[in-house]
């Protein structure tokens, strides 16, 4: 019974991570458009390398994706032991 719940939990998990990895995608793609408008348009230096270093922070992602790493990482374990 307690397997059946954590996989819940753990499916849940997963789907949350994924609509976050999701977000994070098209956010970098809107940030990507946004930089080439401005370069375009011949924006001030200062805001283009603020907006540079908004994408290289986007990329790297932060610490969201690190946990959603971990948590795959957790669920591919769960199931590997669960199925063994």
């Amino acid at each position: 019974m307690a397997t059946i719940r954590n996989l819940k939990i753990k499916t849940g998990t997963c789907k949350r991570i994924i609509k976050e990895l999701h977000s994070y995608e098209k956010e970098m793609v809107r940030e990507a458009a946004k930089t080439a408008d401005m370069k375009e348009k011949g924006a001030d230096p200062y805001d283009l390398n603020q907006q540079g270093e908004l994408e290289e922070s986007e990329e790297k992602g932060g610490p969201e994706i690190d946990d959603a790493r971990s948590t795959m990482v957790e669920v591919e374990q769960f199931f590997q032991t669960t199925v063994a």
